[in-house]
């Protein structure tokens, strides 16, 4: 990678209110990052352990589950290193390991979010093709797909943001390097921002709209429904997912579509706070509170364990 700086490391920034509440943002930050891995893995643990739950739509929520851990994994740990340690520096390989990590998880999400929005399209509005379309095969196929796509994606992207070169300054104004911010300290080779405005419309704005789409022709069809209590229990199966969309398009929109300007950066980090470290704890809560399948699952799969310690103290 060319640069012309003659450090070898990004500089990473603390959020501008942070003097003086290191210890306490720690605390918060670690809750949140165990509360989330810990919802997650439950949620994955017991849609697994549960054989009437292996139908597309929990296979997706596992997927998503899966992402969300990733999510968090690969930036909250060392925003808790920096916070306790105050070791705010990167190499430049582990920086762009990390940004290649972080687009690939957005990637997935964006993917997989419109293809649960699919599955209640299709589960709603045709039902009878339902089976064939989301049969196991194809869903196997399709979550392959989600995922090297969405990496492949990653590495392009950070092949070319490793091509830029840093002339002035290394001192990157978020918490993990994010591409915006490595955009505003580049001087040479910003034709990532090119690829930057590609890669949030293909793998950002399509599903989206795709998203969108879908929900609007379920709309269609639920005000079809002549029964009051039969249009409720449809929507009720898209209001977890319909949730889910609204948190994270809305914060990574608010985020991208931010003007840069340096009055900006705490509103930022703010954001980005939200949709890597925030919203993967909210995800669970959302489809697992309001779910009664997972609800029974979880609680059917507790008493087991339940039942088999006290074989085991006998």
């Amino acid at each position: 990678m060319e640069n012309y700086t003659t450090s070898s490391e990004f500089h990473l920034l603390f959020f501008p209110f942070v003097s003086g509440k290191r210890l306490l943002l720690f605390i918060v930050f670690l809750l949140l990052y165990l509360t989330g891995v810990l919802m997650n893995c439950t949620i994955i643990i017991v849609i697994y352990h549960s054989q009437h739950l292996h139908t597309p739509l929990y296979i997706f929520l596992c997927n998503l589950s899966t992402i969300d851990i990733l999510y968090t994994t690969v930036n909250v740990p060392k925003l808790l290193d920096m916070l306790l340690f105050d070791h705010n520096t990167v190499s430049f390989n582990q920086c762009f390991t990390q940004l290649f990590f972080f687009g690939g998880c957005a990637s997935i999400e964006d993917i997989l979010l419109f293809t649960m929005a699919y599955d209640r399209y299709v589960a709603i509005c045709k039902p009878l093709h339902y089976h064939s379309v989301f049969s196991g095969e194809h869903c196997i196929k399709l979550i392959i797909g989600i995922w090297v796509s969405g990496y492949f994606n990653s590495l392009l992207f950070t092949i070319t943001a490793s091509q830029m070169s840093f002339c002035e300054s290394t001192i990157v104004e978020q918490f993990f390097c994010e591409p915006k911010a490595l955009l505003k300290i580049a001087c040479t080779g910003t034709e990532l921002f090119y690829i930057l405005c590609i890669e949030l419309f293909v793998f950002g704005i399509c599903p989206f709209s795709c998203t969108v789409i879908s929900y609007m022709k379920i709309i269609r069809v639920i005000l079809h429904i002549k029964s009051k209590e039969g249009r409720w229990k449809t929507l009720n199966t898209c209001s977890s997912h319909l949730s889910v969309i609204s948190v994270f398009y809305g914060t990574v929109l608010s985020m991208y579509m931010m003007p840069q300007a340096s009055n900006l950066v705490g509103l930022e980090q703010a954001l980005t706070v939200l949709f890597t470290a925030v919203v993967p704890v909210i995800n669970p809560l959302i489809y697992s509170l309001p779910n009664k399948e997972i609800k029974r699952a979880l609680i059917k799969f507790v008493s087991i364990k339940k039942m088999l310690r006290c074989f085991r103290m006998f």
